[in-house]
Formats: C-alpha cells, structure tokens, sequence
C-alpha cells in the first residue's frame, strides 16, 4: 500500500478504492488504462494518466530492451503437458504461461476434455509437466464434472506412476458457473483476488464466447460484443502476466458457407479473438477416441497437426 500512495495525485482515500478495486501494486496500476483507472478510482482523466506515468516510471516498464533481456525473461516461460507428446510437440513442449491459448472447434471435438485434463496437469509437480499451482475455471455451459477430474487423476497416476489423491486435485480447482456476459467479466476481476491468497497458475474459460453470442445478436450489436470481448480478453492476458498464469479459453465455431476452398468453419469472436490470443487450435473429431489438433496460429511455431487420443483416463497419443 505505501509504494502506491507514495504515487503523485494518490492519497490515502484513493490508495483504499484502487486497493478496493484490487489494484494491489504499482505494476497493477502501470498497465492499466488511464479511462479504467479514473472511473473505478472516480478521479479525472488526467489525474488517472498522471498517476499511471508515475507508476510506470516506479515500475520501470515502457522502455525498450534488448532481445537478449527479452530471451532471459522468456526463460521464466512455464509449459503445461497436455497429457499427448505430440500434442506439447505442436505447442512447442506444451500450454505456455503468460499466454492465451483458445482451443477452437465444433461439439464433440474435445476442448472441454481437454480443459479438465489441463486443469489436472496444472496441479502436478513440476518435474512431471505440471505448474505444482491452483487452478481457476469459469464455466459458462455448466459442462465441468469433478468425476471426470477423478478419473483422469487415476489415469495420470496410472501414466506417470504416482499416488495423487482425487480430492487433493478437486481441491486445488476452484470452479466459478457464469450465468451470463457480466457475470463473466466480473468473475474475471475476482480472480485478482483469489490469486492474492492461492498460486492461481492456470485460468479456464469455457465457453468464452457463449454468452456474448447469445446476448448480441445481429450485426447491429456486434460492435458493442467486440468491444466487450476485446475487454475481457485483456483483462485475462494482465492476469497472466502479472501472475504468471496460463490461460486456456475455449471457442464454438459457426459454419462459413459462402466458403468454397478449405474448411467452412470460423471460431466465433473474429479478429478481437484471433488477434488477442497467442495460441489458436483447432480441434476436430477423427475415428473413434482420435482427435485431430491443428495449431493454426503462433508468434514462433510453425502451423502443423497432432493427433491425440481422449479415452476414460484422459488426453494421450
């Protein structure tokens, strides 16, 4: 508290609303928007910006570095195992912290499996492909079943020959039902807070965009969900930098039929959704068990594909 008030333009009435508003350090403060800051704060504008200089100059962030500095904080980048070898070959060795990865493709392709195999691998040791961390689920479509948690802990038991408790994983995942578009952004914001209190390492949102599809409808209201989706992501991409978190968002896709070349499906969200996260999947359903992953999307990974297996004990090759 004393660094922020120690801020210009903060005094000990405004530290207590940002505290409030869970803008807990100066870092906090630095990335946010000056418009943000002045209305949860309910100071002016330029009172917000004032203040968000001084932290960026307290937090020394805004200057440039050099690559090499960049690839040693690279180096503090964490993967989660998915469970499939060629499936973390794809992503580069797995789901990567301080990163969207949005998990895209039609019912049955497997993104809500493959969540609650994530959320089990988050809690593992280190040492085994896991962030040894607490994990946070926002579920939109009331689609997470701790049974299924239970039986993919007996299969990563089975797999890497451990003794993990159920119950020590189920107690590790603390899972939110968001009952429409607000009430998911505001469970985001929670999150601030429970990360103060748990080591909050991955954050699953299932389905992102279901509930804004549902309330904005038609194109006259598509600016607005934009808008708003554009908003929502980037709160989830601060919480991950500032907690050095994985986030994992899963995506419906809607069909293209106009067209002709290549597959007619598009993940909802458009361009706020594709340009926001860093990692885009496709997923599709193959024979049986088999599901095709197609990493369409990353800022340093070719495109190519895995094929994984999602069976009772969970995601394998």
């Amino acid at each position: 508290m004393d660094e922020i008030e120690k801020l210009p333009g903060v005094g000990p009435a405004t530290a207590e609303k940002l505290k409030d508003a869970g803008y807990d350090s100066v870092m906090a403060i630095a990335v946010e928007s000056p418009r943000n800051l002045a209305e949860i704060a309910e100071i002016g504008d330029s009172v917000a910006a004032k203040i968000i200089n001084a932290a960026k100059k307290a937090a020394d962030i805004g200057n440039f570095e050099s690559g090499v500095e960049i690839m040693e904080r690279r180096k503090e980048i964490k993967k989660i195992t998915t469970g499939s070898a060629s499936f973390d070959d794809l992503l580069g060795g797995g789901v990567e912290t301080e990163s969207i990865t949005e998990f895209f493709g039609e019912f049955g392709s497997g993104k809500t499996q493959i969540m609650h195999q994530l959320a089990v691998n988050a809690t593992l040791p280190v040492e085994y492909g896991g962030l040894d961390g607490e994990v946070a689920m926002i579920d939109t479509e009331n689609t997470f079943r701790p049974e299924r948690i239970i039986q993919m802990v007996g299969g990563a038991n089975k797999k890497l020959e451990l003794d993990i408790k159920p119950e020590e994983v189920l107690g590790k995942i603390h899972v939110a039902r968001a009952y429409n578009s607000s009430h998911q952004m505001l469970l985001v914001d929670k999150l601030f807070d429970i990360a103060k209190e748990r080591p909050i390492k991955l954050v699953v949102v299932d389905s992102l965009t279901a509930h804004f599809r549902a309330e904005y409808m038609g194109r006259g209201a598509l600016a607005e969900r934009q808008q708003l989706l554009n908003r929502h992501m980037h709160k989830l991409l601060k919480f991950s930098t500032l907690n050095k978190a994985a986030i994992c968002v899963t995506n419906q896709v809607a069909s293209k039929p106009d067209a002709f070349f290549g597959d007619p499906t598009r993940p909802i969200g458009g361009h706020i959704v594709g340009h926001t996260a860093t990692f885009r999947v496709y997923l599709r359903k193959s024979k049986g068990d088999k599901r095709i992953a197609r990493l369409i999307d990353s800022p340093n990974l070719p495109e190519g594909e895995a094929l994984l297996r999602i069976t009772e004990e969970g995601v394998s090759d």
